[in-house]
């Protein structure tokens, strides 16, 4: 089985491109798809996180903004929720693989948004990066509801810069072109790999 990690920085299309793979038939482990159903109501770090931070529960669920505020706040308070919320997506992570090994699958997926700063990319067999020019990186992200031009740059300071996660990349997704020369990208990859396989 091969193991792709797919990473870009925000507003590179990374989102819809993990879907593409899953479209192809490559399961897909969505680490911030996994965080949000831990945090949903009734999710696993619901209950350890109200213990912690009783006030970022609301309704059962955590409140994002709240929690968010007391990470700004403490540096410290990023580690203790780290020091929970990690293992539980790494379980949720092998279940995934177990999954999919008995499913027979040839090709999974990471979708890893900081595989490279979290030192992610030693876990896989081969990295994707997905990229975009940097004004059509801008222009997308600048789109989003309640994104402001220091919010970005907030963001993009916490990223490795795209020029070197191409770099660092053994393939490269191009999403400024349209969603159907990105699919075909996608299917080149698959094919390439497939081969591999044989």
């Amino acid at each position: 089985m091969i193991i792709l990690g797919l990473t870009g920085s925000i507003g590179m299309g990374k989102t819809t491109t993990a879907q593409m793979f899953r479209e192809a038939g490559c399961p897909v482990f969505d680490a911030d798809a996994t965080v949000h159903k831990l945090y949903a109501k009734g999710g696993r770090a619901v209950p350890l996180i109200r213990a912690v931070f009783p006030d970022a529960v609301k309704e059962g669920a955590i409140d994002r903004k709240v929690l968010g505020a007391h990470m700004r706040a403490d540096p410290l308070n990023l580690q203790v929720l780290e020091s929970f919320i990690h293992p539980m997506v790494g379980q949720e992570r092998t279940a995934f693989f177990e999954q999919a090994k008995a499913d027979k699958s040839n090709i999974v997926v990471m979708d890893v948004p900081l595989l490279f700063e979290t030192g992610g990319d030693s876990y896989v067999d081969k990295v994707i990066v997905v990229t975009a020019p940097a004004d059509v990186q801008r222009e997308r992200v600048l789109a989003r509801p309640g994104m402001t031009e220091d919010l970005f740059e907030t963001l993009l300071s916490r990223q490795i810069p795209d020029a070197e996660k191409r770099n660092r990349a053994d393939f490269l997704i191009f999403t400024h072109k349209g969603l159907d020369a990105a699919r075909e990208q996608v299917q080149d990859i698959i094919n390439i790999l497939k081969e591999d396989i044989i």
